[in-house]
């Protein structure tokens, strides 16, 4: 018996089944694309962002007269242990000259109960965030700053601090030195050796416009405009620069698959490479006014790491800091480059302040006189 063959699919059809399964296919993909779109956080709706936009707005038009300030800014864990140094530094200051805004844990307030200095009452942020070290809350706490101190149209000079920092010469020095730059003070360097840049940042971040540095900087007004403005750089930060968490005895054998993801600290690597893609390099002086000692100490769990040592009251002696107000220089290995410090043409110590302090070495300068007085008229003479 002899089975009877089916007839062929006519063309036509083969064709509208074609399509209908492309427009299926179609729609399906761009459904998925919008839920998964929509399920990412939205890298602009963090509450600091948001203060940020406020504060590009009402700095519109500003003008002022009177003395320009130098603003100072605090980037506290809680408050601020060497409160009793600093106000005796302000005590000797002239009020119309400086402001001070503090970042602090959320919630925490600046009053006689917590602090020992009455310049510090009521100057901690309303806004502020959790901060997490080696996170991008660092860097946004940072940005919460910049914006408070540029509601104040006087605050032309922005000094970023830790709760550790201590000047190393009176408001005076300090005021001149600063007034006389019209260049920011950002140590920026080549990062060549750890390979922290994600290329995944790529093209919002050219690896070639990747820079490394200090945290603590010293911004004029225009660059500090730039740092809250910054709709670019800060999302790609969030998203790709992030610290590798340390290594943990505990974990044995994990540590391996953990010691594989990418590695970056964004605090070290945020405010350098976004002055350099700015095209802003060339208005800074490439070098912290911060002085921190390095240790390159090593443990059981990591092969080598590098510290800031903390000066206590035996080490924080009148010779070792006579020796960091000596330092007339910088030199960065990666780009074979001396950095000599100067403001305008006149050569001038390096730095400002140093860290890291305890109370007891707070309480050696102040008992010892180390932060004496110094002639910054120099400073302010034009350049020949």
């Amino acid at each position: 018996m002899m089975t009877k063959k089916s007839p062929p699919i006519p063309a036509r059809h083969v064709l509208r089944f074609s399509w209908k399964l492309v427009v299926i296919l179609s729609i399906t993909l761009c459904v998925l694309a919008f839920f998964k779109l929509h399920s990412q956080p939205d890298l602009y709706s963090s509450p600091s962002s948001l203060s940020i936009a406020r504060s590009r707005i009402s700095r519109q038009g500003n003008n002022f007269s009177g003395p320009p300030k130098i603003a100072f800014l605090f980037l506290a864990r809680r408050g601020l242990s060497l409160d009793f140094l600093w106000g005796s530094f302000f005590e000797n200051a002239d009020m119309p000259n400086f402001s001070i805004y503090i970042h602090s844990a959320p919630g925490f307030s600046f009053d006689e109960s917590t602090t020992r200095s009455h310049f510090f009452y009521g100057r901690q942020l309303t806004n502020s965030i959790q901060v997490g070290w080696g996170e991008s809350s660092m860097i946004e706490a940072e940005r919460l700053l910049f914006a408070a101190a540029l509601e104040d149209p006087a605050n032309q000079r922005f000094v970023l601090l830790s709760d550790s920092c201590v000047p190393l010469y009176n408001f005076s020095y300090i005021y001149n030195y600063l007034m006389a730059s019209p260049r920011s003070f950002v140590d920026s360097f080549l990062d060549v050796k750890e390979g922290r840049y994600n290329p995944k940042m790529s093209p919002n971040i050219p690896k070639q416009k990747w820079r490394k540095g200090s945290q603590w900087i010293a911004l004029v007004r225009s660059h500090a405009e730039v740092l809250v403005d910054d709709e670019v750089v800060l999302p790609a930060f969030r998203k790709f620069c992030k610290r590798r968490p340390p290594l943990d005895a505990r974990k044995g054998k994990l540590n391996i698959k953990l010691q594989k993801q990418h590695n970056c600290i964004p605090d070290e690597h945020y405010v350098q490479t976004l002055l350099t893609m700015s095209e802003r390099e060339d208005e800074l002086e490439r070098r912290t006014l911060t002085y921190t000692l390095w240790n390159n100490s090593a443990t059981k769990t990591e092969s080598k790491g590098w510290h800031p040592m903390t000066f206590t009251h035996s080490n924080a002696a009148p010779q070792k800091i006579k020796e960091i107000k000596e330092i007339n220089h910088v030199y960065y290995e990666t780009e074979y480059r001396t950095e000599w410090c100067r403001v305008n043409s006149t050569y001038v110590p390096c730095f400002l302040f140093a860290r890291k302090f305890s109370q007891g070495a707070a309480m050696r300068l102040l008992s010892e006189g180390v932060v004496g007085q110094f002639d910054t008229s120099s400073l302010l003479d034009p350049p020949p």
